[in-house]
This record gives structure tokens, C-alpha cells and sequence, in this order.
């Protein structure tokens, strides 16, 4: 018999709530509440103590490795009703940046955890894998570039009972994603309640008002079981942090009547109809068996901006000479029958206004000749239009079989992302141009089935040994749906120079649409025990096999060691992979981004497409990585402290290229390997096993509860400090400005310090948050004129809550309570695009946002 400590830590907490709630050999929390209620029945063990909340990060203190808890009315003590701001504040090392001209990533933003990309984290809801988002972030950046992560901003709050966060490499028990970590989503599962809330807020600009409605209702299923069911209803206006550009306000002052002030918008874009709903249920069949059911319906609209086109420069629109003449198309074919139109200059060496000039009069009145100017005359900014469709449903039973226990469930989930563009046109059509596309649509289905087996065994000498195994087969398919013939196709002015396709983001034709897939298999073991009263270890193995690339093996080891009652070590190594996505295999898209403040059009193709191959694309292989960790917990009475090192290697990265520029010597070679129009394509970039980095980091967390004021106070501190190095990497696709945004992207310490103060019916959270220094880059510009260091930062959040009568609260409260800006442009840069902040920065950019809310709990 061993002593009281193993038999408080040994079962229930570790052997359960660890290993199977947070790796591999998962039982979902129903499941793992049964077998902990069979622990304190048999043996007396106590559960888990959770501390923390979301105003208070905390982790857990009896498992080998870091993991926070957050609940969900913790969650809810902030102004947004975004999932990832939720969160950004409550786990250390979680960042996210909204970039407000990001192409579809706009639609879903892209989040890291522990300085690796979105797709780096696996995500969980109920411990089951959710699906990827269709949309890739195709200027994620610079890290999150190419990432094609889930989409948790479809989460509503409502839904959840609480969030695990589980800060350690993970591939050995979940396969591929889990480098970084591990997210899991648990929902509510309440038989009876529920709340309704209204949230209203808007940013002190005036601007980006939002409006949300969310509530949950918990039902009973006979007397031996539960739906829940959750939903939210949310609109947001869009923002504007923008100024004029000085050549747009330069022809309006020459006489052009047509140019927009501001003529292109930096902000948020707008969200409309962006309702969600879950369903969580379950019932006893009888006492050894549970089945289970779970999913989601989600949707919204979004409208966003791109980059204005000014009307007299715009390469294969309105000219072909860097604006020294107008592109003049022929309708009878023969260009040289239409006289050319210089554009007038300044003696200041500015434009003077093409429209008033009598070589553009004249060109008009020739009916045998046009100009885009025609169409635009003020130019043009397109307006990104995307609509995001969301789907879940997994089902399940599970029980015991004697001593097993066992969990059998199969689900599928798919995310549809349809895009348009307005306020556009597809040049080489000339004046028979639509102005409005539909560019056509990704979607991202999977589906998984589990079986997973776990009980406890004995060997030799050593007792209650948590052993798990299991089985997962997994299908993923990418589909890529055409456009609108106009949105793509190659009009009859194409060979005079005029660009092909949606000018912004070229619609999806016959040779890009089409679906591809791929499955396959993973087969895992776990075993956890104590070797001794202090000694905790654990080993994971995980065997996988894909029908694309291959198979692969990797295995993790976790160890602590419990010095005190109060004191103890933990430390951890594994190896891991993450396999490239079928998007990343696939996919085809138009990038428009800004190199040296000039607009360059690149086209993303496939690796082994043969514009890619012809520039080094090959086939994708998943990425290595190799983790180390060591850390140790302190607790003692109302004292809680973490402190985690880790160290992440990861070999052959997967990311999107820096562009490559087509040139004129390769036009012949293009063609003959099969490129429609090369001369058209300025620039190329594909996905690629481009470099190896080294991310290494310290997390701590600490808390503090104290009766002071005459109420309950919590004191808490959450800190990380990231530090990533790029250790090799092929200077032909990836740049060094890549590799800077790598390093210093996001800030390399982030702090939150938050103080949560309660009384009888009244509560306050009071919340500083620390943004270190990091590398601001202007709408992805690299370049000494588009970026630099951008300097520290703190914002304060406070939410004030008062209780009017049991049940229903009142809160009103600030994000960025004093109106902390962004870092500002510097000069020669400041307006010269439109835009005031460097909108890649850490925090939000749209500066303080005010609130209300009223909640009822019945």
C-alpha cells in the first residue's frame, strides 16, 4: 500500500485529468467525472483543484505540465465577444494580431501559442478534434503566413463550461498540430438554467459599434440526461483609422471629382448576421454505459477593404510605364491605332489630371479605343467580401467493460468560405467589365473516428499504473468551387496588357476548381504511474500513417518529482510533427500585397503546379519538431506559483514563400511548361519546407487571494517571454525580412497583471497589460521604408459589475480604458498609404472600446 500522497494525486488528477483529459488517450469530462467519483468511492482520492480564472490565469499545479483553466464567466469579463481576445488576455504566450487588408485572413484571424503558428495548436472541442477553417491566412503576419488553423472566434462564449489550455507539445498522443499545444473546448452540459446576455459597445473613435446577443438554456433528456443548447447573434460596423493619401488628394485638388476621401480604409471590416449555435447532450443508458452527442451551426458575413488603385499608375490597368502613359486598349485589336495619352506632370514632378488632357477627350470620342479610367476615373479600392459557414457533429458512447473503460465516436466537420469582391473589375474584359464578383470558395471537411480504451494495471511491483491506447482514422478534403466566368477569365485585351481576372483577387477558374483529400490512422499507448510516493512519470507513444506523405513515430516522456508538500518539479521531452494540410497542398489564390510602398500582384500556386515547380516548388513534407521543457509549481495556502522553460525545435517549417519575381527571360519557358500569360504574372509564392527554427521560452504564472477592502480580492500575474531564431533557411523563398518577422513579430515578453475584486453584489476587475517591443511592419512591408521597431506598450481593461437582484447583473466596462495608440507610422511613411498605425502590432489598433452589458441567470 502506498502512502496518502499517492493516493491524493495518483488516480484521480494525474492518471485521469492529464493523461487523458489533455493527451491522447482522452475520456471526455463526463467520463472522467465518473471515474474520479469511482476513485473517491474506492480509494478516498480527492479531485482536482482548479484555480484560476480568466481574469486570473492559473494552471493546474498537480500535473507534469503547464495547463490553465479558464472559466467561462471569466471569459466574459471583457468587452469583446471574440473568442480569441477571450483568451489573448487569459494564457501566457497566446497572441493573436487582426491585420485590417489581409486578404481572407481578415475573415479568420490567426492566433499563436508559444510563438509557433496557428495550425501548430490542436484544438479540441469536448476533447474531439476540431476541423480546420477553409480560409489560410495568406498574410498571416509573417509568422501565421500560410497557417490554415481552426477557427475558434465561431466559439461563443455562451457555450462553454470552461477552456483547458495545455502548454506542451502534445503530436505523441493527438498527432499532427499539437507542437505547440493543446486547446480544448469543454461545453456546458446543464440539465436545467441558463442565462441570456446583451452586450453593446463601440470604440471611443465612435466607430465599430457592436451589438451581441448570446444566452444558453440547459434541458433535461428523461431523468437520466441533459441538452444544452447555446447560441450568439452578433453585428459589428466596420473602423476607420485611416487619413488621405497624398496622391489621391493631389488629383482631387487637379480637378478629379471622383476620387473617395479617404480614399482607402484602414480598419476592421464590417460583420453582419454572425450567429452561432451549439448543441451539447448526453444520457445514461444505463449505469455502465453514456452516449453523447455534440455540434455546431455557424455563419457570418464580413465586408473588408483592400488597397486603392490609383487611376493613373496601376500596372495592367491604367498604365504599363509607371504612369507616364495611359494604357489604351483597342477594340479592334491593333493598339497602334489608338494614339498614346501622356499623363501630364507638375512642375513639381506630381500628376496633374489625365481627364482634363485633350489626348484623353480624344481617346474617348474614338470608339475604337478605351481606358479604365472610363469605369473608375477616381480609381478604385475593391471591396473584400467573404461569407464563412460553419458545421460540427460528433457522436458517441462510452462505458466500462469491467475494467476497461472505453469511448467509441465518429464526427465530421466542415467550414465553407465563399468570397466576392466589389467595387472591381477584371481589366482584360476593357469596358465590358462587371464591377461586382463572385470569386468563387474554399471548403475544409474532415472526418474522425475514435475508439480509445484505458484502465488501470499492475507490473512488478508498481500499482495503479494509468494505461490508455486507442485507435484514430481521420478523412480531410480541400475543394476549391469556380467563380464567376468574368472573375477569371482571360477577356480579349489580355494580350494588350491588361490584367487577367478580379482585379484584388482573381476568381477561382475551371483549372484551379476541383477537390483533393487524403485519410489517415493513428494508433497510440500511454502509460502514467508512480514509481514512488514523489516520483510521477509518464511515456506516449503515437504511430501514424497518411495516404500522401507517409508514416511517422513519435513519442513523449514527462516526469516530476514532488520535493515538498508545497514544492515540486516537472519536466518533459517529445518529438512531434505536423503534417501539411491539403489547402497547403492545393490551393490557389491572387495575393496583392507592398513591397517598397508599391503594389505587387502574386499568384499562389500549388507546389508541384507548374509555375511553382518551375521556381523550386516541390512536395510537401510534414514538419519535425523535438521539445524540451522543465518547470516547477509552488503553492502554499493562498499562494499559487508556476515558472516553465521550454524549448521548441522544428524542422522543415511549412510556410507560404517570399514572393519571386517572374521575369521577361523566363516568359518563353513558362509558356512551353504550360503558364497561360506569364508576362500578366508579377511575382510567384507556393508553399514550402522552407526552415528550421528554435523557439525557446519562459511562462509564469502566478496568484494571490486576500480578503482586503472588505470584500475578496485576487491578485494574479501571467507572464511569457518568447524568443524564436531562425536557424536555417533558403535565402531563394524566403527573405530576410521574412526572417526578421519570424524573430520579432510578436513582442518577446508579454505580461498581464490583473487585480479581481468582489463584494457582496458588487464586483470590479481591474486588468494592465505589457507589450514588449516587437517588429511593426506596415501591410506587410519588410522594407526600412514600411517597418522598425516598434516601442513597449500598456493598456488597461476595468469592468465594474453590479448585482440589481438575484439573477440579473449589470456591467459596464473599457478595453484600453485610457486610449493606449498604436505605434504610429514614422515619417515618409505616415499617410502615404492612407493609414496612420502600423496595424500589425499586438494590441488592437482601433484604440479604447467602451461597453455595457446586462445578464440574466435563471
Amino acid at each position: 500500500m502506498m502512502t496518502s500522497k499517492k493516493q491524493k494525486f495518483g488516480l484521480s488528477a494525474v492518471s485521469l485529468a492529464i493523461t487523458l483529459a489533455l493527451s491522447g488517450s482522452f475520456i471526455s469530462p463526463q467520463a472522467m467525472a465518473e471515474e474520479e467519483d469511482a476513485a473517491v468511492k474506492n480509494e478516498g482520492v480527492e479531485k482536482i483543484a482548479v484555480v484560476g480564472s480568466r481574469a486570473a490565469p492559473r494552471s493546474i499545479g498537480d500535473s507534469p505540465v503547464p495547463i490553465d483553466i479558464i472559466s467561462s464567466d471569466d471569459l466574459k469579463k471583457n468587452g469583446s465577444t471574440d473568442m480569441i481576445d477571450m483568451l489573448v488576455t487569459s494564457v501566457p504566450s497566446f497572441n493573436s494580431r487582426a491585420q485590417p487588408i489581409s486578404d481572407a485572413a481578415t475573415l479568420v484571424r490567426p492566433v499563436n501559442l508559444r510563438g509557433l503558428p496557428s495550425d501548430s495548436t490542436l484544438v479540441l472541442v469536448n476533447g474531439k478534434r476540431r476541423h480546420r477553417a477553409a480560409v489560410i491566412a495568406f498574410q498571416g503576419g509573417g509568422i501565421n503566413d500560410g497557417a490554415q488553423g481552426p477557427d475558434i472566434s465561431v466559439i461563443p462564449g455562451s457555450a462553454l463550461k470552461q477552456v483547458e489550455v495545455l502548454r506542451d507539445g502534445a503530436a505523441a498522443q493527438y498527432g499532427s498540430d499539437a507542437i505547440a499545444g493543446v486547446m480544448n473546448f469543454v461545453l456546458k452540459d446543464n440539465s436545467d438554467g441558463g442565462s441570456i446576455t446583451v452586450t453593446q459597445g463601440e470604440y471611443y473613435e465612435g466607430d465599430g459599434a457592436t451589438t451581441t446577443v448570446e444566452g444558453d438554456v440547459g434541458l433535461p433528456l428523461t431523468d437520466n440526461g441533459f441538452v444544452n443548447l447555446s447560441f450568439q447573434y452578433k453585428n459589428a460596423d466596420a473602423t476607420s483609422r485611416s487619413v488621405q493619401r497624398p496622391d489621391a488628394a493631389n488629383l482631387a485638388e487637379q480637378g478629379n471629382t471622383a476620387i473617395n476621401d479617404p480614399a482607402q480604409v484602414w480598419g476592421n471590416p464590417e460583420i453582419n448576421d454572425d450567429y452561432s449555435v451549439f448543441i451539447n447532450s448526453g444520457l445514461d443508458i444505463n449505469a455502465n454505459m453514456h452516449a453523447y452527442a455534440f455540434g455546431n451551426l455557424s455563419s457570418r458575413d464580413a465586408v473588408g477593404g483592400f488597397y486603392y488603385r490609383y487611376p493613373q499608375n496601376r500596372s495592367n490597368v491604367y498604365s504599363n510605364d509607371d504612369g507616364q502613359n495611359l494604357l489604351v486598349g483597342a477594340v479592334n485589336g491593333v493598339q497602334s491605332t489608338c494614339a498614346a495619352v501622356p499623363i501630364p506632370k507638375n512642375a513639381d514632378g506630381s500628376d496633374g489630371n489625365v481627364l482634363d488632357t485633350d489626348a484623353y477627350k480624344a481617346m474617348v470620342a474614338d470608339p475604337n479605343c478605351f481606358a479604365m479610367n472610363q469605369i473608375f476615373p477616381g480609381g478604385y479600392t475593391p471591396q473584400f467580401t467573404g461569407t464563412i459557414e460553419d458545421m460540427s457533429f460528433f457522436a458517441g458512447v462510452k462505458g466500462d467493460i469491467g475494467e476497461w473503460n472505453y469511448d467509441f465516436s465518429a464526427g465530421t466537420g466542415s467550414n465553407k468560405a465563399s468570397f466576392g469582391l466589389k467595387n472591381s473589375l477584371n481589366p482584360s474584359l476593357g469596358l465590358d467589365t462587371p464591377t461586382d464578383f463572385d470569386t468563387g470558395a474554399y471548403e475544409q471537411v474532415e472526418t474522425t473516428v475514435n475508439l480509445d480504451f484505458s484502465r488501470f494495471i499492475t507490473i512488478g511491483g508498481i500499482e495503479d499504473i494509468s494505461f490508455a491506447s486507442g485507435f484514430e482514422w481521420r478523412n480531410e478534403s480541400f475543394e476549391i468551387s469556380q467563380g464567376d466566368e468574368a472573375s477569371w477569365i482571360a477577356g480579349p485585351y489580355a494580350n494588350q496588357g491588361f490584367n487577367i481576372g478580379a482585379h484584388g483577387f482573381k476568381g477561382f477558374g475551371p483549372e484551379s476548381a476541383g477537390k483533393n483529400s487524403r485519410h489517415n490512422i493513428g494508433i497510440y499507448t500511454d502509460l502514467e504511474a508512480y514509481l514512488s510516493d514523489d516520483w510521477l512519470v509518464g511515456l506516449a507513444l503515437r504511430y501514424e500513417d497518411f495516404s500522401t506523405f507517409g508514416d511517422t513515430l513519435n513519442y513523449k516522456l514527462t516526469l516530476q518529482y514532488s520535493a515538498t508538500d508545497e514544492l515540486s518539479f516537472r519536466a518533459s521531452h517529445s518529438t512531434g510533427f505536423r503534417a501539411p494540410t491539403v489547402g497547403q497542398e492545393n490551393v490557389v489564390n491572387t495575393q496583392t500585397s507592398i513591397i517598397d510602398g508599391e503594389l505587387i500582384q502574386t499568384f499562389i500556386a500549388p507546389p508541384t503546379d507548374p509555375l511553382a515547380a518551375f521556381y523550386g516548388g516541390e512536395v510537401l513534407k510534414p514538419e519535425e519538431s523535438t521539445s524540451y521543457a522543465l518547470g516547477a509549481v509552488y503553492e502554499y495556502e493562498s499562494f499559487f506559483l508556476t515558472v516553465d522553460y521550454y524549448n521548441i525545435g522544428v524542422e522543415g517549417r511549412i510556410a507560404q514563400s517570399s514572393k519571386i519575381d517572374v521575369e521577361a527571360k523566363d516568359y518563353d519557358a513558362l509558356r512551353a511548361a504550360g503558364v497561360e500569360f506569364p508576362e500578366l504574372i508579377q511575382g510567384v509564392s507556393y508553399y514550402t519546407n522552407d526552415f528550421d527554427t528554435t523557439t525557446q521560452g519562459i511562462d509564469i504564472v502566478a496568484s494571490y487571494d486576500a480578503e482586503i477592502l472588505s470584500g475578496n480580492a485576487k491578485f494574479s500575474l501571467a507572464y511569457g517571454w518568447t524568443d524564436t531564431s531562425v536557424d536555417k533557411y533558403d535565402p531563394e523563398t524566403t527573405d530576410e525580412g521574412k526572417v526578421r518577422r519570424l524573430e520579432d513579430g510578436i513582442p518577446a515578453h508579454r505580461a498581464t497583471l490583473t487585480w479581481a475584486q468582489s463584494w457582496d453584489q458588487l464586483s470590479m476587475s481591474l486588468r494592465g497589460n505589457y507589450f514588449g517591443e516587437y517588429y511593426a511592419t506596415h501591410a506587410d512591408d519588410t522594407s526600412d521604408w514600411g517597418s522598425e521597431m516598434a516601442d513597449a506598450a500598456v493598456t488597461i481593461d476595468l469592468e465594474v459589475s453590479y448585482e440589481l437582484f438575484d439573477g440579473l447583473t449589470l456591467a459596464v466596462g473599457a478595453n484600453n480604458l485610457f486610449d493606449q495608440k498604436a505605434q504610429k507610422l514614422k515619417d515618409g511613411t505616415l499617410g502615404e498609404l492612407g493609414g496612420v498605425y502600423y496595424e500589425s502590432g499586438p494590441f488592437d489598433y482601433n484604440g479604447g472600446f467602451y461597453y455595457g452589458r446586462v445578464n440574466y441567470r435563471f
